[in-house]
């Protein structure tokens, strides 16, 4: 369990992330057009996991907004923005701010992405939801890279996870 804060208030997470150098845990999210997508669907890709409690609030979609600029300057990288929006929400906010180098992914189903990763909420105003976290994963599905945003009104360390895939 990991203990980060909101507007300084603890929470907690279910787990620890992923460890530097173990191999991603595989998952199953739902992809804008509601088909499943998962971690194989990505292999041979550098993968960015921009992972958030909801993109309908500011420091989310400031940090998709982010990787969405980053992202067309990547080689072999595909930028993943993980949340349990449904995917209708998630569709509609790239629509509006002209988002198109992301890809938005939604573990509504069952939550399993958060449980498998470690980082969905237990306790606290966001109970069930996922916590602010950059998991940076290699072409052969290796975690190069992990950050739990300690307070989760702030935004990742966005050179850090692009630095990590160099």
């Amino acid at each position: 369990m990991a203990t980060v804060t909101l507007k300084g208030n603890p929470i907690h997470t279910s787990a620890e992330l992923p460890k530097v150098g173990s191999p991603a845990p595989d998952f199953i999210l739902t992809a804008n057009d509601l088909s499943s997508k998962s971690l194989k669907d990505f292999s041979g890709s550098n993968l960015v996991l921009n992972i958030f409690p909801s993109i309908d609030t500011g420091t989310c979609a400031q940090s998709v907004r982010s990787f969405n600029k980053k992202a067309s300057e990547l080689k072999n990288t595909k930028v993943l923005c993980i949340s349990r929006d449904l995917p209708f929400a998630q569709a509609r906010f790239c629509g509006a701010e002209g988002i198109d180098n992301v890809i938005t992914l939604s573990d509504f189903k069952e939550g399993s992405f958060g449980k498998d990763y470690g980082l969905d909420f237990t306790d606290g105003p966001l109970e069930g939801l996922h916590s602010r976290c950059i998991v940076v994963v290699d072409e052969n599905g290796i975690v190069k890279y992990t950050e739990q945003v300690q307070e989760i009104v702030d935004e990742p360390n966005y050179e850090a996870a692009i630095n990590a895939l160099h």
